[in-house]
C-alpha cells in the first residue's frame, strides 16, 4: 500500500511517500480502503515535533478515515467487508490514516452517514467528536444558553456552531469579517469581527452586561486569560489548545468560572449521535479544500499559513473517488 511517512520532525518537506506493506486484522480488529481523510491542527503539531515522546519515527500520522470494510478478523460482530465506515484513529496509539489502507479496533469504528461524501464523512470525525465531547459533554450546554465559540469558520469552529444551534443555544462567534456570510450560514447568531472590535465589550454589549453562559476556545493566545470577562458567573470555558504561554485565571475565580481541557477520546457513541445530527439536517461538515494524498506536504503548509483563507476543513482524497 502507498503511504505517507513522517521521516523526522520538522516543516511539510518531512513527509515521505513510501510503499509498505498492507496490515492483516487481528482479533477485534477491521481493515479498511481508505478513500479519505483530512488534515487537522493536531496533525501539524506532531509534524512538528511538538509530541516527541508520544510519537514515534518514522511514522504514518493521520487523524481521520472515511473507508470501506476491505476485511475483518476475529469476533467482529458489527462489521462487514463492503460497509462503509468513519472514525478517528486512535491517537498517539499505532499508525494513522495517511495510507491506503489501516486498521482498526471495532469498537472506534460507525456507520458512516449515508448523506455524506467520503471528504465530508473524513472532514468530521475528528472535529466533530472534539466539538461534541467540549460542548455536549464537558461544558453540558442545554438549551436557552449562550456559547461564545471562537475560530467559528475554522474546522471545529464551524462544527461547534452546528451543535450549539441543534443544542437550542444562541451563538456569538468571532470571525474576520470576510467570513460573517459563512458563519450566519452554520448557524451563529452574532458575529464579531475581532479585527476590529474586542470580542469581550461585543458579548457584553449584545447580553446586557450578563455575559455568556460557556465560552468555546479553538485559537489559544491568551484566550483563558481573557475569556471570563465575557463569562456569565458559574460559566464554563471549554479548551482544545494547549496553553503555550502562562495564563492569568484570576478574573474566572470572580467568576465562579469552571474550565474544563478537553483532549477528544475515540469511540464509536460519539460518532453515531452525530451522524443522528446528519440524518437530521442539523449538521453538515463543509470541505473548504481538497488535495490528494501525494499533496500532503502542501495540504500541511496551507492549514499552517496565517489567513490562510480557508473556511472549513482541508479534505485529503486517497482513494481515486473518495468524491462519491
Amino acid at each position: 500500500m502507498k503511504a505517507i511517512v513522517l521521516t523526522s520532525f520538522g516543516g511539510p518537506d518531512c513527509f515521505e511517500l513510501r510503499e509498505l506493506p498492507t496490515p492483516v486484522p487481528h482479533a477485534g480488529q477491521v481493515l479498511v480502503r481508505v478513500h479519505a481523510t483530512s488534515i487537522n491542527p493536531l496533525d501539524y503539531q506532531v509534524r512538528r515535533g511538538d509530541y516527541p515522546d508520544l510519537v514515534q519515527l518514522p511514522a504514518i500520522t493521520g487523524h481521520d478515515v472515511s473507508s470501506v470494510i476491505d476485511a475483518v478478523g476475529p469476533g467482529v460482530t458489527s462489521f462487514s467487508p463492503g460497509d462503509e465506515v468513519w472514525y478517528t484513529p486512535q491517537i498517539f496509539d499505532g499508525p494513522g490514516s495517511y495510507a491506503e489502507y489501516h486498521l482498526a479496533a471495532e469498537g472506534i469504528v460507525g456507520k458512516k452517514p449515508a448523506s455524506l461524501s467520503h471528504l465530508e464523512a473524513a472532514s468530521l470525525s475528528l472535529a466533530g467528536g472534539t466539538a461534541w465531547e467540549a460542548l455536549t459533554v464537558r461544558a453540558a450546554l442545554r438549551v436557552g444558553e449562550s456559547v461564545l465559540v471562537h475560530g467559528g469558520a475554522g474546522g471545529v469552529g464551524h462544527v461547534a456552531i452546528q451543535l450549539a444551534k441543534a443544542i437550542g443555544a444562541r451563538v456569538f462567534t468571532t470571525v474576520r469579517e470576510n467570513n460573517f456570510a459563512f458563519a450566519r450560514s452554520m448557524g451563529a447568531d452574532v458575529l464579531i469581527d475581532y479585527e476590529k472590535e474586542d470580542y469581550v465589550d461585543a458579548v457584553m454589549r449584545e447580553t446586557g452586561g450578563r455575559g455568556v453562559d460557556v465560552v468555546f476556545d479553538t485559537i489559544g493566545g491568551i484566550t483563558l486569560s481573557r475569556s471570563p470577562g465575557a463569562l456569565a458567573q458559574l460559566g464554563r470555558v471549554v479548551t482544545i489548545v494547549d496553553m503555550a504561554q502562562p495564563q492569568n485565571l484570576v478574573q474566572a475565580w470572580g467568576k465562579n468560572a469552571s474550565y474544563h481541557f478537553v483532549f477528544t477520546r475515540q469511540n464509536r457513541g460519539k460518532l453515531d449521535e452525530l451522524s443522528a445530527l446528519i440524518a437530521r439536517g442539523q449538521l453538515r461538515p463543509h470541505v473548504g479544500a481538497v488535495y490528494a494524498l501525494a499533496d500532503i506536504a502542501l495540504a500541511h503548509a496551507r492549514l499552517e499559513r496565517p489567513n490562510n483563507g480557508l473556511q472549513g476543513k482541508i479534505a485529503i482524497a486517497v482513494a481515486p473517488l473518495a468524491t462519491d
